[in-house]
């Protein structure tokens, strides 16, 4: 099992990054490239959560997510082709004394069969690196769509 930390500083607001979180409509992938448009299929879609599958690039995993608490974001993996066990994503939305948002983010990929171990080991060595320039870009395109522009912004892997 592999656990992933990462950090960032965005201008967006916590609700703005939530309302990113939580888009699931067309374009999401301009968003989050690990999550194209062609793959994505909202299963059920709540007030407060949403049963999702999404993925790209032949990796896909259907997602609980859960927003009841606004500033800690929670999906659950419930399907994948290799991702199992206690796979996941944690957002916790921290406002800044600016107004802004510290998206503190942990991913948890534990591999369900043999080429997701294998993954999850590749992820262990080179995932706050890739993973991080993902999340980058995602948070960047959320403040762009809110602000025009994105900021001072800063991504810390945590230990």
């Amino acid at each position: 099992m592999t656990t992933i930390h990462l950090h960032k500083t965005t201008n967006a607001t916590p609700e703005e990054v939530l309302a990113g979180l939580t888009d699931f409509g067309p374009g999401r992938e301009e968003v989050f490239g690990n999550s194209a448009d062609s793959y994505l299929e909202v299963h059920n879609q709540g007030p407060h959560d949403a049963d999702v599958t999404e993925g790209s690039s032949g990796i896909w995993e259907r997602l609980h997510y859960d927003w009841a608490d606004p500033h800690h974001v929670v999906m659950t993996t419930t399907d994948s082709n290799l991702w199992g066990g206690a796979s996941g994503h944690t957002y916790n939305l921290t406002q800044t004394p600016t107004g802004g948002t510290d998206v503190d983010v942990l991913v948890v990929r534990d591999g369900k069969n043999l080429r997701g171990r294998l993954l999850a080991g590749v992820l262990g060595l080179f995932g706050t690196r890739v993973l991080g320039k993902q999340f980058d870009k995602s948070v960047e395109a959320i403040e762009a769509r809110n602000h025009g522009t994105s900021g001072n912004d800063t991504q810390q892997p945590e230990g």
